[in-house]
């Protein structure tokens, strides 16, 4: 590559793309890369502000900023997606299918860290449909060597940093207890919220019992749901530190593996999450507080995207929640679109 004054440059080959900018009309190439110069073609050159430009000369040492997109491309997509047309020596990441999308945060950063070369993202454990935007690729200047862009693959060591987990959990089992419903002193008002809320991830529910506060029976219930093949159990009413609230000991006592009881979320510090085995099946079985069926946003929406992809949910990731944990009840809500749930 060498420099050459624009009125001197007829004829030669152009290395890279040259973006004309007009406010509130147009930000787009008028020329790509490869494009031989013509002496039509200095005035508009010269208007873009670009007394001098780039031309190409072959160096085997070096790789084009569109080949090293190229490269970093491939070092984040993973199936599921498919690249966008390289534009400006940079490739864009499509979702091929709806899904949840995970992030592998430290070789982001390890890649955005080598130097001369980026990669953007969308937040991960959110989720994305057919056609979204993921992410964005390309190197800082406009040729970079080779071999740093080989060191720059071994980051990923063939395992790119995104990938998408279709939602995969179909049938649901809501569990409704409390003494006030089961002798129908009050209706019912939370399994229309999980039914709406589950079916925007193509599930339904498949089971549903009421219970008054007896945990015996709420725990009988549960198991009862998991033979009926639910793959996945909502226990509603009974989450709080109220000495006759019984749904937490009775998800302790189906044997399931306690995760979490409460979370740094508000709406939702009364969550619980559970993990029933039975055999290779692994059965998330929830106790979702009462703010889950009258609050807009709460806990219940951050897990239900990950527990929907069978993407198990660690203590660890709960408590990490804390950060951007506080919803803020906006007048318009604007979610997933805003801070809320964004810090794990």
């Amino acid at each position: 590559m060498k420099r050459m004054k624009t009125t001197e440059a007829v004829g030669q080959v152009l290395c890279h793309d040259i973006t004309q900018i007009i406010p509130g009309v147009t930000k787009d190439a008028v020329f790509r890369k490869g494009h031989i110069i013509r002496e039509e073609d200095i005035p508009v050159l010269l208007s873009v502000g670009k007394d001098s430009v780039y031309i190409w000369e072959n160096d085997e040492t070096m790789m084009h900023e569109n080949d090293a997109a190229e490269v970093l491309y491939r070092m984040t997509a993973n199936e599921h997606m498919h690249p966008s047309d390289v534009k400006e020596g940079k490739i864009e990441a499509i979702a091929d299918t709806e899904g949840l999308l995970k992030v592998d945060r430290e070789k982001l950063k390890k890649v955005n860290a080598f130097g001369e070369m980026m990669i953007a993202t969308r937040h991960g454990n959110t989720v994305v449909k057919k056609g979204d935007k993921l992410a964005g690729t390309r190197i800082i200047p406009l040729v970079i060597k080779k071999d740093k862009m080989q060191e720059a693959e071994k980051i990923c060591d063939g395992t790119p940093i995104l990938k998408i987990l279709p939602f995969t959990v179909k049938k649901a089992a809501i569990i409704t207890t409390g003494n006030e419903v089961y002798h129908g002193r009050i209706k019912d008002a939370f399994t229309p919220v999980i039914e709406q809320k589950i079916a925007e991830f193509g599930a339904e529910m498949m089971f549903h019992e009421i219970f008054d506060d007896n945990d015996r029976k709420i725990t009988d219930g549960c198991l009862r749901a998991i033979e009926a093949g639910a793959d996945i159990v909502f226990c509603t009413g009974g989450m709080s530190v109220d000495p006759d609230d019984k749904t937490p000991l009775a998800i302790k006592n189906t044997g399931a593996e306690m995760i979490s009881y409460g979370s740094p979320v508000l709406p939702g510090a009364m969550f619980l999450l559970s993990y029933y085995r039975k055999g290779d099946k692994v059965i998330p079985i929830c106790g979702l507080p009462g703010c889950a069926m009258y609050n807009r946003r709460t806990i219940f929406d951050l897990v239900l995207p990950r527990l929907m992809a069978a993407d198990p949910v660690t203590a660890d990731e709960l408590a990490s929640l804390g950060e951007g944990g506080l919803c803020l009840n906006c007048k318009v809500c604007t979610f997933p679109n805003c801070g809320f749930g964004k810090g794990w």
